[in-house]
């Protein structure tokens, strides 16, 4: 079984600059993805998919992959993630006859992880015949006490409804369903998926449920500070 991990790691960040080399408890926030991905006993191969030489050079440093740079019309603010996998897949179809089965998005802006779930994810997809997964945690807040405004002088109208439960939005949280936030810890995709659905996700996923303590997701200082605090207090995540 062919495991790709594909990084994704754009320069321009706009929140906060040079955040995937910013460094984290002694480490560039990359190395981490990186480091990851190395250890995973089911990951056969890890590439950075970047647009920056700096990022590039750091993750060459940390034994992650290079073969291509990005092009720039897919590190703009508004690419998506299938424009960046698609290229990377094709690219290395098309370069070195390369093609994976699955291949597993490691974003660097979520660094606590753990390599069990990792593996635990790649095997669970590999068994049966959904198109991706994705990891996913408890909602700290139930969407159906959310609204949507088109203007301050219209009614709201509710983000979702219930059949079986009438204004749902008037109702106990304990009597609502739980949802799930999907969140950037991994996604394991089926290459064919990407390539011939020209999906991230297809038709069928599966969900890999974890705690909120990895719903880390790192977009400003507050949020790098606080990945620092988590990383340090437990040695259940991947780290140096």
């Amino acid at each position: 079984m062919e495991v790709l991990a594909i990084i994704p790691a754009r320069g321009g960040s706009k929140g906060l600059p040079n955040k995937n080399i910013l460094p984290l408890l002694n480490h560039p926030l990359i190395a981490y993805s990186i480091k990851a991905a190395l250890d995973s006993q089911l990951i056969t191969r890890t590439i950075v998919s970047t647009d920056s030489e700096a990022i590039a050079q750091t993750a060459l440093k940390y034994n992650a992959e290079v073969p291509f740079m990005r092009p720039d019309e897919f590190a703009q603010d508004m690419s998506t993630d299938f424009e960046v996998y698609y290229h990377a897949l094709n690219w290395l179809k098309d370069n070195e006859g390369y093609i994976p089965d699955y291949v597993v998005q490691l974003r660097p802006t979520s660094p606590i992880r753990s390599t069990k779930i990792i593996d635990d994810c790649i095997e669970k997809l590999a068994n049966s015949d959904a198109d991706s997964l994705r990891i996913v945690t408890p909602s700290p807040i139930t969407p159906y006490k959310m609204w949507t405004i088109e203007s301050e002088e219209l009614p709201m109208i509710p983000l979702l409804s219930l059949s079986q439960i009438d204004e749902p939005y008037n109702q106990p949280r304990q009597k609502l369903p739980q949802t799930y936030w999907q969140i950037g810890f991994l996604d394991v995709i089926k290459t064919e998926t990407i390539l011939n659905q020209k999906s991230m996700s297809g038709k069928k996923m599966l969900p890999y449920v974890v705690g909120n303590e990895f719903a880390v997701d790192i977009d400003d200082m507050s949020s790098f500070v606080k990945a620092a605090e988590v990383l340090s207090k437990s040695d259940e995540y991947v780290q140096f």
